[in-house]
């Protein structure tokens, strides 16, 4: 086997940048994330093992709240959502929102404000709109015009239940075609470009059991560039004014959404947050005072720029194969409790971790145990050549989209959830196990 060794320059193994903050080298490889180690957490919890450090969860939560002082702050449960979580984005003041009866119930049972909860959905069921007006969520998300009848229908006579209106803005942004949903031609909201939107607005205003307060609007995600939402402010305040003038009605709240990028690898461009909220902030008031409105109340769902940079997936390798072309590392885990790579061609930095090599670097393609060609975690990546079976890989930004988006593909369970914080660990999510797949299956 031939190794071809690499310029030094092109060896990312000192860079932290996309590490949580509290992440520290170790003698001999190691690496720790909030005073734990992390090949401990390997030997005491199994591998594959998803690793959320709770102080980065918290400040990151705080540096918005700090960013957008005069903003309701929701954090976006698809990201990933379990009881400790939802917990501490509570006790660091922010609101939450979902899209289903089961991330509603999970955070109401833990004991979440339901008041302070926006329900989301392009297509709701009975049993989520149900749960939503029992627990007494704060708002309901209007994505649809056949969503108006049912929720007005079935909320209780002298009550009134709270809607904002999903409205596309026709602003196409976001990090890839998959996961842009500001545009005309996706599923989400009501156009405003072709009239859709303001009819909503007419009928939603003419019913009894319903309250108007704002609109929505979601870009996308993974969204790194400021502009996109300050064209939304301008268009959706027009829409803002031209519902005053039709119908005498000044909406009070504006949501923005979120998708705020952030970096998966050294030197991947971010949203400036900083730069979002005072440009936002200033565009809002600019755009309102032409159009002679009061400025509502905003409203931003930053979801996984609060947990992803949180998050480290450690895997344990299973396999290594030289291909003509490629140089495989095969680890035990893979698109099941990460389909982002698959899904949209995700590109992560994942690192030996537990012994340092002195070997030649050499670019690999890191894969999962799936029966799948496009089961690929990392494409094209600098290891050291010596890399082998056993050896430990941890992959940083992991706290957004991976187990929230898992499946239990070849019935393979899905990873535990471990929280550090100050040097100790626990566990907020056990491993799935056969058993529990198991359970599933009523027989023949």
């Amino acid at each position: 086997m031939t190794v071809t060794p690499l310029p030094p320059v092109a060896v990312p193994a000192g860079d932290l940048s996309v590490w949580p903050a509290s992440t520290e080298e170790r003698p001999h490889g190691g690496l720790s994330v909030g005073g734990v180690p992390l090949d401990e957490l390997a030997e005491s919890h199994g591998t594959p093992v998803y690793v959320l450090d709770e102080a980065e969860v918290r400040e990151r939560c705080r540096t918005y709240r700090d960013a957008f002082p005069e903003a309701d702050v929701h954090y976006a449960a698809k990201a990933f959502l379990c009881r400790a979580l939802a917990h501490w984005v509570e006790e660091e003041g922010l609101g939450l929102d979902v899209c289903s009866a089961g991330e509603l119930e999970l955070a109401v049972t833990t004991g979440f404000p339901p008041e302070r909860i926006l329900l989301h959905g392009n297509a709701k069921s009975p049993e989520d709109l149900r749960t939503a007006l029992r627990l007494g969520v704060g708002r309901i998300v209007i994505d649809s015009p056949a969503e108006i009848a049912r929720i007005a229908a079935a909320v209780g006579p002298g009550e009134r239940q709270r809607v904002l209106l999903r409205v596309t803005p026709g602003i196409s942004a976001g990090g890839h075609a998959k996961i842009r949903t500001g545009s005309d031609d996706q599923k989400f909201g009501l156009s405003l470009r072709d009239g859709h939107a303001q009819h909503a607005i007419t009928r939603l205003i003419g019913q009894p059991r319903l309250r108007l307060t704002g609109l929505h609007c979601h870009l996308g995600s993974q969204i790194t560039d400021v502009k996109p939402y300050l064209v939304a402010v301008r268009r959706m305040v027009g829409l803002m004014a031209r519902t005053r003038d039709a119908h005498g009605v000044v909406l009070s709240e504006l949501d923005l959404g979120g998708g705020h990028g952030i970096a998966y690898r050294p030197g991947d461009p971010a949203l400036d947050l900083t730069a979002l909220a005072r440009r936002v902030r200033s565009e809002l008031a600019e755009s309102c005072a032409g159009a002679g409105l009061p400025v509502p109340r905003l409203v931003i769902e930053p979801g996984r720029a609060v947990t992803g940079p949180a998050g480290v997936v450690v895997y344990r390798v299973l396999a290594v194969k030289a291909a003509p072309e490629r140089f495989f590392v095969a680890v035990d885990g893979g698109m099941s409790d990460n389909p982002r790579p698959a899904l949209y061609g995700v590109r992560y930095a994942p690192r030996l971790i537990g012994r340092r090599s002195g070997a030649a670097a050499r670019r690999a393609t890191v894969v999962g145990r799936h029966c799948e060609a496009g089961d690929v975690l990392a494409e094209d990546v600098v290891l050291p050549s010596d890399v082998h079976p056993g050896d430990l890989l941890a992959v940083p930004v992991a706290g957004a989209y991976h187990l929230s988006m898992a499946s239990t593909y070849n019935l393979v369970g899905r990873p535990p959830v471990v929280a550090v914080a100050a040097g100790t660990s626990r566990l907020l999510v056990r491993r799935e196990t056969q058993a529990d797949l198991q359970a599933r299956d009523v027989g023949l």
